[in-house]
């Protein structure tokens, strides 16, 4: 008989109201037997069905809600289902050559990731409840959307609130993990088995078609360049010269790489430094820029490291305008969840002001639509994406 759980009173509201999410916190107590990463039953206090999930009482988030039909079984059909649905809406609104496949509870699939490069997928298992299931969704990617290869990255720190171990390795047959794919025009070697998280941030690939209008005949500056990604877009744009940045000597050496892939090495340069130092001497030296791209790791995971972020984005981005020409262009970019959109715009704001100059917005995106923004999980939206021009106050 599967296990029952039910809830407080007056608890798991979001729940009700469609988010996946139970914390512990929430429930009130459980009829039956289980393991953890077991499939369950979950009630309201009144004993209202709400959905079917999988228990681990090891982490916070103690239920994820898999299903609301009492009589869905989670099975090869299930999976099936759901990997149909995820494709049949990416095939509508990206280019699916190379996309986000599975986002986690915005797909219905909470805890796992699918990243799709050409025709070898990552995945990435966040929760114990999917683990299970990662031999049964990799044979539907064989058999169903031609998978070359399946690789697994699950090491992400957040598995080991979940009580579990970081891994990756082969799902299928090995093969070569350095997979070359194309965006905008744009070629990149994707490392998938020791680039971040899987390889490629597939997330900002339409904000990155934005700016290439912007960077025609321009001088650019593309700070936390990464794989090179922003700033090879510019080149292909046709930039007259474009300068990324980046303190790991390793995306340097990556993004060189990519570079000659897209014979830019001569209009492409990067530098390795950190780019608060970096900056602040270059904007002591004297050197502005027709566009200004700051596009920083998330500074911030967690709530209560929230103030320090928002000053590290301020600070970053008082950098970044202070370098740029007047009536060019500035984009800035958030990939934190915790930092709010009200916050991250306050926080460009207040560059703005201590940088003497004032903005005009030219446009605001978020996360491509491949990374799906789900109203009922406010966890799905977590990046802000900024088109400025910068002018000076005595326009």
């Amino acid at each position: 008989m599967t296990c029952k759980f039910y809830l407080h009173k007056n608890k798991g509201k979001k729940a009700i109201n469609g988010h996946p999410w139970i914390f512990s916190s929430d429930i009130a107590g459980y009829d039956g037997e289980y393991t953890n990463g077991d499939i369950v039953e979950i009630y309201t206090s009144e004993e209202a069905f709400i959905g079917k999930g999988y228990i681990n009482d090891v982490s916070q988030i103690a239920l994820r809600i898999m299903t609301r039909d009492i009589n869905e079984e989670i099975n090869k059909e299930f999976f099936r289902k759901r990997l149909r649905t995820a494709w049949d809406y990416r095939q509508k609104v990206v280019d699916t050559s190379s996309c986000r496949f599975i986002f986690g509870e915005a797909d219905f699939l909470p805890g796992m990731i699918i990243d799709k490069f050409e025709d070898v997928y990552v995945i990435q298992s966040l929760a114990l409840g999917i683990d299970k299931y990662k031999q049964i969704i990799t044979d539907i990617l064989v058999e169903e959307y031609n998978a070359r290869g399946v690789y697994e990255r699950s090491d992400a720190s957040v598995r080991l609130k979940e009580g579990m171990e970081l891994k990756k390795g082969f799902l299928t047959e090995p093969f070569d993990t350095m997979v070359t794919i194309v965006e905008n025009g744009v070629k990149f070697h994707v490392d998938i088995e020791n680039g971040q998280k899987t390889g490629f941030f597939l997330d900002q690939k339409e904000n990155r078609r934005a700016i290439h209008k912007l960077c025609k005949d321009a001088e650019v500056l593309d700070v936390f360049t990464h794989t090179g990604s922003f700033a090879l877009n510019a080149g292909i744009a046709g930039a007259k010269h474009v300068t990324g940045l980046d303190i790991s000597e390793h995306a340097v050496d990556f993004c060189r790489k990519n570079a000659e892939l897209n014979n830019l090495q001569d209009k492409v340069e990067f530098v390795c430094g950190d780019a608060f130092e970096v900056m602040k001497n270059w904007a002591y030296e004297g050197k502005k820029y027709d566009v200004v791209i700051v596009d920083p790791p998330a500074f911030t995971k967690a709530r209560d490291t929230i103030k320090n972020a928002k000053k590290g984005y301020k600070k970053i981005n008082f950098r970044g305008l202070k370098m740029v020409k007047n009536q060019g262009y500035f984009v800035s970019a958030s990939c934190s969840h915790f930092m709010s959109p009200e916050l991250f715009h306050e926080a460009i704001a207040e560059a703005a002001r201590d940088a003497g100059v004032m903005l005009r917005q030219v446009e605001f995106k978020t996360q491509a639509p491949d990374h799906p923004i789900l109203w009922n999980d406010e966890e799905s939206y977590y990046l802000k994406f900024y088109i400025f021009q910068v002018l000076t106050k005595e326009q």
